[in-house]
């Protein structure tokens, strides 16, 4: 324990399609930030918001969490979503994880922030969990609207997202897969071990 009342968890979800560096970053500044007992990551099995590749394995999206994380101490890679099965909605996850002892603090990225509100049950979403952030792009007009949106859920809903220290991580999973696709070096963006599972199972290889 951490000396508060209530265990500090934290929940990290995503496609991780695939996880990479920028994600290994962001949640060791989630841990350190936040004072987390221990951290979740879960794999979604189908987001809600977004398309996926119609060759995606849940399972192997998994795998390479597991790989990614395996020396952070703390972290717990769960397969929550994906046994579940269906759409992966925050609210479910949330709702399957509290407990009386326990706080939670939910970690999103910058487009998370601005659709907030949009995402299934996201008012009973903010009485679940503290939600933060943290950057993926140092662009001052998306600041201004990440300002305005946060504001907006302060005034009109109580709720305050708190931000994730951290240097702006422009990696995503979209530029390691077209990486692949065009057989360009991904070992600057993946952790070793990712690196060794895509090419192993050949993944991304048929996609852009």
């Amino acid at each position: 324990m951490n000396g508060y009342d209530q265990l500090r968890v934290g929940i990290f979800g995503g496609t991780f399609a695939p996880v990479h560096n920028g994600h290994v970053i962001a949640a060791k500044a989630f841990m350190e930030q936040m004072k987390l007992d221990y951290l979740y990551i879960i794999p979604a099995c189908l987001p809600p918001h977004k398309q996926i590749s119609p060759s995606d394995d849940p399972k192997h999206r998994l795998r390479m969490c597991e790989l990614a994380f395996a020396d952070v101490d703390g972290v717990v890679v769960s397969d929550l979503e994906i046994a579940r099965g269906g759409k992966s909605y925050t609210y479910d996850t949330l709702k399957e994880l509290s407990r009386p002892d326990t706080r939670l603090f939910f970690m999103c990225g910058t487009d998370m922030v601005l659709s907030f509100d949009t995402w299934y049950r996201f008012e009973d979403i903010f009485k679940l969990c503290y939600p933060v952030y943290v950057r993926r792009e140092n662009d001052p007009i998306i600041t201004n609207r990440i300002v305005a949106k946060i504001t907006e859920y302060y005034q009109k809903y109580g709720v305050m997202f708190r931000k994730i220290l951290t240097e702006p991580i422009e990696i995503s999973s979209t530029a390691v897969r077209k990486a692949v696709f065009e057989g360009r070096d991904i070992s600057s963006f993946v952790p070793p071990l990712v690196e060794s599972y895509i090419k192993t199972h050949g993944l991304y290889i048929g996609e852009e």
